[in-house]
């Protein structure tokens, strides 16, 4: 490749994973304040019940992604994949600004949690898009022989915010008391991730539209008839995405929106362990994905997703058995950086491969929709999940189930799109 080329690809992977840098952190930071989140506006005598009702609500907003995937992502493959991450990046903004705002419950009462619940709503409908945006337009820009390079930085841009959110988290534990954190100060990361979206949307207003979506423009669905029409004639290509993309969702969630939970209330470890644990992830992660999209542009993508997805099936629950039985923070580190390999070296091919099994003229629609569904039934319930199956066994090891049966449906998936591609 010339250098003007890389040059000016580099500039474009850079504006993009930018936006989907500000989708991840909000999540993140959800994820990582949810115990504070619960105290001030899911108040209850019974802690259990107040932290399953802000994980829920977590939950709730990955319910919104496939409707988002539906409007936004007909909404890419017709208008275009910059007018469509633009929108995507503004909605994601207005949603953390809403829950980084809202009053408490002592304040107003039980408009406070429907307040979230809206703000949550909004930042599940925008990434419904976002991910399937970004993903596709990356494919479109690489060179053919670097595909799964240029894509994993959609998954790569993720874990940048996953660590930033870990040092700010980290910052915040060393300069503000926890009295002021459980107040106010879990507020600081949100209105951080606002402070940034002035940048993030003019420098994502300077992508070039690809030359892909000019070419294929004409042939996009333009009713919601059409658009239907679209998933139904694709739905086997939709169900089998849907299991290749479990392992990664439910593994992502588990390492870095249940980490910190799990770290503090589970296994007693201080909170600043478990914004130290999540900032180490995520730097891992940010090292196996590229690695990973780049292995596979070089021996394919079907050997790195068998390979991790029997990896998954065989080691999470003697993973998770072996932390239970031997709790140190040493131990903790080893098995997160474990669970960030599987998940980093299995994303860096499956994002691209799940883009090059869509059909051409709804990439956008049928990329979203797919990851979607998988996020909103499999991943974003992943800390509720794991937080009942800890509770009802008495066992920090039988989260291990749920990550094994996500495994095993992308086992399935694999041998079954791969067979069906050839």
């Amino acid at each position: 490749m010339d250098k003007s080329r890389f040059k000016r690809d580099a500039k474009a992977i850079f504006r993009v994973a930018s936006g989907n840098f500000l989708e991840m952190y909000d999540f993140a930071i959800y994820g990582f304040y949810a115990p504070f989140i619960a105290k001030i506006f899911f108040p209850s005598d019974n802690e259990f019940i107040s932290i399953m009702q802000s994980f829920m609500v977590f939950g709730v907003g990955f319910l919104m992604r496939p409707l988002g995937a539906i409007i936004l992502g007909a909404y890419i493959d017709r208008h275009g994949r910059k007018k469509g991450l633009l929108l995507t990046l503004a909605l994601m903004a207005l949603g953390t600004l809403t829950i980084a705002c809202c009053p408490s419950y002592e304040s107003i009462g039980i408009l406070a949690p429907i307040i979230i619940i809206i703000g949550r709503l909004m930042q599940g409908f925008s990434a419904g898009a976002e991910i399937g945006g970004a993903s596709i337009y990356l494919a479109e820009i690489a060179p053919k022989h670097l595909r799964g390079f240029y894509v994993s930085w959609q998954s790569g841009s993720q874990q940048i915010a996953t660590l930033v959110a870990g040092l700010i988290g980290i910052a915040l534990h060393y300069f503000v008391k926890d009295s002021i954190m459980d107040s106010w100060g879990w507020r600081i990361p949100f209105f951080i991730g606002c402070l940034a979206v002035p940048f993030l949307l003019y420098i994502r207003n300077s992508l070039e539209e690809t030359q892909e979506f000019e070419k294929n423009k004409a042939h996009a669905p333009k009713t919601f008839i059409a658009v239907w029409e679209n998933i139904r004639s694709n739905v086997s290509v939709i169900i089998f995405g849907i299991m290749l993309v479990m392992m990664t969702t439910v593994t992502f969630y588990f390492i870095t929106s249940y980490t910190p939970t799990f770290t503090n209330k589970v296994l007693h470890f201080s909170k600043l362990d478990s914004f130290i644990v999540t900032a180490i992830v995520g730097l891992s992660n940010l090292f196996w994905l590229p690695f990973s999209g780049y292995i596979g542009d070089r021996i394919g993508r079907k050997p790195i997703l068998l390979v991790m997805s029997v990896l998954g099936i065989c080691t999470s629950y003697p993973a998770l058995s072996f932390l239970a039985s031997n709790i140190s923070f040493g131990n903790l580190i080893i098995v997160e950086l474990w669970f960030s390999f599987i998940f980093g070296a299995y994303n860096g091919a499956m994002i691209c491969a799940l883009s090059e099994v869509m059909p051409k003229h709804v990439k956008a629609l049928g990329f979203s929709f797919t990851y979607s569904v998988a996020v909103a039934i499999f991943g974003g319930f992943t800390p509720t999940v794991a937080t009942y199956l800890t509770k009802i066994t008495e066992n920090p090891a039988t989260p291990s189930f749920w990550l094994t049966f996500a495994a095993l449906c992308s086992l399935i998936a694999t041998i079954v799109l791969f067979r069906n591609k050839h």
